[in-house]
């Protein structure tokens, strides 16, 4: 598959490019991507180096998953703000299921601005015109409130925690997973769990 663009007023998507490679160096040493992403940590130029010049184009060019960084619409050319990616799921059916993931720079935390990218990537792979996917399933490492905020919002549904699911740099760690299909709604379908997230609660910011 060729890489591509998809862009609405707020949000501005494309494959990150070689200009990027110091940015996402900057952006992944930072703790909260490091606490909750599996990006390698201590994190190093020639990590972001292999991520944009081969992780990203392989995945492009093979169909098993498509990577864009995040801009602003008036600015496409400008800093990423973050990664949204999905990665197919090699399973033997023609009801084809994929996983999204995410992370965002502290800077540009709290504006909606994931909500609106994940949005982007979740109808275009959902639309019979796009991949046509049946599925699609969020996982997100127990905790991290500001990656449910965003999946609550477009409709994924939390179906519970499942134990030591996650791994994360050799060790394996309990994570939530949420799922959404062809045929739910774009919109939250379940509460807003505010007891469990205590203090998070309403003021979550996507990352």
């Amino acid at each position: 598959m060729e890489p591509f663009v998809l862009a609405n007023e707020r949000v501005h998507l494309a494959m990150p490019t070689a200009a990027d490679v110091d940015r996402i160096t900057a952006l992944c040493q930072g703790a909260e991507i490091a606490a909750w992403t599996t990006v390698p940590s201590p994190y190093t130029r020639a990590d972001a180096a292999t991520f944009i010049e081969d992780i990203v184009p392989e995945a492009w060019r093979t169909g098993r998953g498509s990577t864009w960084a995040i801009r602003r619409p008036d600015a496409p050319d400008g800093p990423a703000l973050g990664m949204v990616g999905i990665t197919l799921d090699s399973s033997p059916t023609h009801e084809r299921s994929a996983e999204i993931g995410y992370w965002l720079a502290p800077e540009a935390r709290g504006e909606g601005l994931m909500t609106e990218a994940a949005r982007l990537v979740v109808d275009w792979a959902f639309d019979p015109e796009g991949l046509g996917l049946s599925r699609m399933v969020w996982t997100a490492f127990t905790g991290n409130w500001a990656s449910r905020r965003v999946a609550w919002r477009l409709g994924f549904r939390v179906e519970g925690t499942v134990r030591g699911h996650g791994i994360q740099r050799g060790t394996r760690r309990d994570a939530w997973i949420g799922t959404l299909l062809a045929a739910d709604p774009r919109e939250p379908v379940e509460p807003w769990p505010s007891a469990e997230a205590g203090d998070h609660a309403g003021q979550t910011r996507a990352h």
